[in-house]
């Protein structure tokens, strides 16, 4: 699934060609995705002028004219494109088409149809069900060490669980919480709650730095995310633990013969990696 830097890179490819331009067209070519499209979908984008395209955790929010909202998650395999106006049939998969003023089109394609699309008014946004539980942003001026730690205060839970739920911090995934953690230097096994003031000073910045690297990089392409223009993301070459399992880690004295080098294990039914040496 597409985490943070993977939207945040299709936010900023879509707000280049979406801002200040009046949707011409929408074409909605079948009656739901994860959930159904609301009534009248294709018919109440049309014509409004996409004011600003916004994302909150793995969301992406473009706010039109007239308070219009329209929310929108890739889901596992949901993918955005950004083309000339085609005269081709679309694909298979190419389930939504939003054409602008000036021709571009934007085509939301998604095989495994998990991604969803919603509209809401701006006034609902803050308190939208799948918005209002959120965490705090991850690359916002209120994430730091104090507010991790209170989240995370009296939870049992392994800290790479925790740094999953989106309640306590919005948008991190798999693969960036075990990359931020190997940065911290913290063990993904660690309980939440005993992380102490010297531990949340690290992993802050770790987290946050991974972030912005991964959005410099275009993100990860691992399987199905593709940057708005086609071009596929480059962070999957920077990873330090994720995937590395048997390889040594690096800026790490540990041995790969004696020690196994990158550990994984799985936590919650997914694969945590991380470097027992290093990580405490």
């Amino acid at each position: 699934m597409p985490e943070l830097p993977e939207v945040e890179t299709v936010r900023r490819g879509l707000a280049a060609v979406w801002e200040g331009r009046r949707l011409a067209a929408v074409v909605c070519r079948r009656p739901d995705l994860r959930v159904p499209f609301p009534e009248r979908f294709a018919e109440r984008l049309a014509g409004r002028r996409i004011e600003a395209v916004g994302r909150r955790a793995k969301y992406l929010v473009v706010s039109l004219e007239d308070d219009l909202v329209l929310l929108a998650h890739l889901g596992m395999s949901g993918r955005m494109t950004i083309s000339g106006r085609r005269d081709a049939p679309p694909g298979p998969h190419d389930h939504v088409s939003f054409v602008t003023d000036d021709g571009t089109e934007v085509t939301f394609t998604d095989p495994r149809r998990f991604g969803l699309m919603t509209l809401c008014g701006t006034a609902e946004l803050p308190r939208h069900p799948l918005l209002a539980s959120l965490g705090p942003e991850p690359l916002g001026m209120d994430f730091n060490p104090g507010v991790l730690g209170r989240a995370l205060d009296g939870k049992a839970a392994p800290i790479k669980t925790a740094l999953l739920d989106q309640t306590v911090v919005a948008g991190l995934g798999n693969i960036y919480v075990c990359e931020s953690l190997f940065r911290a230097g913290i063990s993904p096994l660690r309980a939440a709650g005993s992380l102490s003031a010297r531990d949340l000073a690290r992993l802050v910045p770790a987290i946050t730095s991974v972030l912005e690297e991964a959005i410099a990089a275009g993100g990860s392409s691992l399987r199905d995310h593709v940057r708005p223009d086609g071009e596929i993301g480059y962070f999957q070459h920077a990873f330090a633990v994720y995937g590395r399992e048997g390889a040594a880690c690096p800026g790490c004295t540990c041995d790969p013969a004696r020690t196994g080098g990158i550990r994984r294990l799985a936590q919650g039914g997914r694969s945590t990696f991380f470097c027992s040496k290093r990580q405490r």
